[in-house]
């Protein structure tokens, strides 16, 4: 993979913003001052692009937008206790001023007048979050923080190194014995985000107190994230701000950091493997830029609904978020090493406790699990099933949560879950009702395996076994005890915002098309319906459930039609 396709796919970010849009964006940062990072974004990524001879005629209008947002970095017009996004953004101005410095886009009067505009920063007057002492509690704006700090440093504007020091020191407390990010609630996204800008510190050249430790949670972090990234490239569900298109970007730009490690250190095939898998993170990103019009978030449902985000992620802030992370990815990103990845190999893998994922793949396919959800964004149990080629949506890619903190038109609580049936009524293990408890892993040349024990309040327990193989997906629940009917619920896709899928059922199986894809259902007992939908922020499911006397199984295989 060369490195030019990182700048395509901003490209293709940026055409989402039509001149009329930029325009209008603009007018409207001049009257009310810059209060989130979405238009210092923006403009640095159209210098970017305008450095390679894209969307020229946005050149004038750029400089003025230049102009704005540099002059408010070191002169905040707002009150900054109700946030501006400098944290975010001086960074952001820089890695511009680089390219535009580079490429003599504009006289060189300019930018060095932007540089000395950017060098009377003050970070207790720019900044909104920072730690003033190492025990300050302020979690991953610290490193937004320290990063644009760094960025300063890194060009020679200040000696910003105490500072970031003391940033980072408030932020070692949050890494995990698996060198992972915990953000309050432990979101995946804001994992890789971290790590993503812990890369950006090591690769300008960060060389300060927390060095080593941070490089060293890198390394074993990204380990084991080889075994959380989805067959379709994609990064674990589960948190805040999943399912947009500037998570993958975030992936990459972490896989081309590691891959660069493996190549110093002499490791071919890491480096390689590495490599592979942020290609597969932009091949999910660049299956997303193909649709029109482009969605910042993964479904199609129309823009002006929100449908899937949160209060925060709108379109002017995240759609472009996808491309400052593309361009980061693109800057670490070395065109020497090969892409080359032979064989995904049978594996169950597990987070720590504080992310509460288990992870299983084998042959094409991968089964993500949440132990323990945060329900205000997702469900305990199955929530995950990814096909290598298939729409990701098409089985599942992510629970239900009936809290959900963004936009949905009908929530309610799903996931591919066990329960039992008692009294007539089906009683899941959703929303808590019942632990999650690996209790047994196998893996084969061929196979990956994983026994769960879930125990609900009233001491009934299920035992539910899942196996992975190269065609397909076996499911099987049974009581304890044997007293209890077992039960399980999945989902069918049924519409994408845009598109209803095909949907076919049967007592015994149900079938769902997609997109030149089939998704199939079988079990040994019987799948009923209550006429009940489900919404995650890809679209809506039919709520289906399979149960049986004894024993329960649930074959489940996805086939290009």
């Amino acid at each position: 993979m060369k490195k030019q396709r990182y700048i395509e796919a901003m490209a293709g970010a940026l055409s989402a913003y039509t001149d009329e849009h930029i325009k209008s964006y603009f007018e409207r940062v001049k009257k009310e001052g810059i209060t989130e990072h979405g238009f210092p974004r923006l403009t640095a990524n159209i210098g970017i692009l305008l450095c390679r001879g894209h969307r020229e005629n946005l050149l004038p209008l750029f400089v003025e937008m230049m102009d704005l947002c540099i002059a408010d970095m070191a002169n905040p017009r707002n009150d900054i206790s109700k946030g501006n996004g400098n944290d975010f953004s001086v960074k952001e101005l820089i890695f511009c001023l680089l390219e535009v410095e580079k490429h003599a886009l504009v006289p060189k009067e300019k930018t060095e007048g932007w540089r000395k505009t950017l060098a009377t920063i003050e970070p207790e007057k720019t900044y909104t979050q920072f730690a003033r002492r190492s025990t300050d509690i302020v979690n991953n704006w610290a490193v937004f923080t320290a990063v644009s700090e760094w960025m300063r440093q890194a060009i020679g504007l200040a000696d910003t190194r105490d500072f970031v020091d003391l940033q980072l020191s408030s932020q070692t407390r949050y890494i995990d014995y698996n060198g992972m990010y915990r953000d309050p609630h432990e979101p995946m996204v804001y994992d890789l985000v971290t790590r993503g800008l812990f890369c950006v510190l090591l690769h300008f050249g960060y060389d300060g107190v927390y060095r080593e430790l941070i490089d060293a949670a890198q390394k074993k972090a990204g380990l084991l994230t080889l075994k959380m990234q989805s067959v379709t490239g994609e990064l674990p569900y589960g948190g805040r701000s999943a399912q947009f298109m500037h998570n993958e970007a975030q992936l990459a730009l972490n896989m081309e950091f590691e891959a660069n490690r493996y190549k110093r250190e002499g490791n071919t095939a890491l480096a390689s493997l590495f490599k592979a898998r942020a290609e597969q993170a932009l091949e999910n990103i660049e299956y997303w830029f193909k649709k029109n019009p482009i969605h910042h978030v993964k479904n199609r449902y129309p823009l002006e609904s929100g449908f899937g985000c949160e209060g925060y992620a709108y379109f002017d802030k995240y759609m472009i978020t996808a491309a400052s992370f593309l361009y980061v990815a693109y800057l670490v990103a070395d065109d020497e090493i090969e892409a080359k990845e032979s064989r995904r190999e049978p594996s169950v893998s597990f987070t720590s406790e504080h992310f509460h994922k288990c992870f299983m793949e084998a042959g094409e396919y991968f089964l993500e699990f949440d132990l323990l959800a945060d329900l205000h964004y997702d469900e305990d149990g199955l929530g995950r099933v990814h096909k290598k080629g298939a729409p990701s949506p098409l089985c599942l890619s992510t629970s239900m949560t009936a809290t959900p903190t963004y936009t949905l038109s009908a929530p309610r609580a799903a996931s591919m879950a066990p329960g039992y049936k008692e009294s007539g009524e089906m009683i899941l293990a959703l929303s808590h009702a019942a632990t999650y408890r690996p209790i047994g892993t196998q893996t084969t040349a061929d196979t990956a395996a994983v026994q769960m024990l879930s125990e609900f309040e009233n001491g009934t327990v299920l035992l539910h076994d899942y196996k992975v193989s190269e065609g397909d997906v076996d499911i099987t629940v049974r009581e304890a005890k044997g007293e209890k009917a077992p039960c399980f619920s999945f989902l069918a896709f049924d519409f994408d915002g845009e598109t209803n899928t095909e949907i076919a059922t049967s007592e015994t199986s149900v079938s769902v098309t997609y997109e030149g894809w089939r998704c199939t259902y079988e079990t040994n007992g019987r799948i009923f319906t209550k006429d009940e939908y489900a919404e995650n922020r890809n679209g809506r499911y039919r709520v289906f459930y399979a149960e049986a006397k004894d024993t329960l199984s649930l074959h489940i295989a996805i086939e290009k039609v």
